[in-house]
């Protein structure tokens, strides 16, 4: 009778149990449950986009403050014009060391990132040439659109002119990082004795 009682008594705990978490769960739809860490998705930061009572306007995004320079960023003093690329050429000087390392990850970048237009050795002869659109001049045997042959190119020149570009050529500043640039011209140079 008492082994009896005990199996009523676990018995009623069960249906309980079970009866309070239908019910419970059944209470509110959009509810997920439980909440396990609610703060890896309930931030407590601002998103960029959101209404912000910290600052006068309002605004959680803000304009940085007048001159000031991002990390890491490099600063180029020299305007898109001819006369700042003029400048370049005799100012502009590479920073980096020449050593094979160097080299090697220049060669790299060149063919992922100029080759397409310029080829693989620098003649103009890329792969979008094939496809009809107009070669950029030879490294080695080519006339410059700025004046003067492509093989007297000087660091700066060639410094200018990855960072903004030149005719149908875009600005390559956004995908290579200044000490990328310098790699790619120090190839260059040497696409420039072939």
């Amino acid at each position: 009778m008492l082994a009896m009682n005990k199996f009523r008594i676990l018995g009623t705990i069960v249906i309980v149990i079970a009866a309070s978490i239908v019910v419970t769960s059944c209470k509110d739809k959009r509810s997920t449950g439980w909440e396990y860490a609610p703060n890896m998705y309930e931030h407590i930061a601002y998103d960029p986009d959101q209404k912000n009572n910290n600052f006068k306007d309002g605004k959680t995004a803000q304009v940085p403050p007048a001159g000031t320079i991002p990390v890491g960023f490099v600063k180029f003093d020299y305007p898109n014009t001819k006369d700042g690329y003029e400048l370049a050429s005799v100012e502009v000087k590479t920073v980096l060391a020449q050593t094979q390392a160097n080299y090697k990850d220049g060669k790299i970048l060149f063919e992922h990132f100029c080759s397409p237009c310029h080829g693989l050795s620098g003649q103009g002869d890329g792969l979008v040439v094939q496809h009809g659109y107009p070669p950029p001049p030879s490294y080695s045997k080519g006339q410059s659109s700025r004046g003067g042959a492509m093989k007297d190119l000087t660091d700066g020149k060639i410094y200018h002119t990855i960072t903004y570009g030149v005719n149908a050529m875009g600005s390559y500043a956004s995908q290579l990082a200044p000490e990328e640039r310098w790699k790619v011209i120090m190839y260059v140079h040497h696409l420039q004795t072939l």
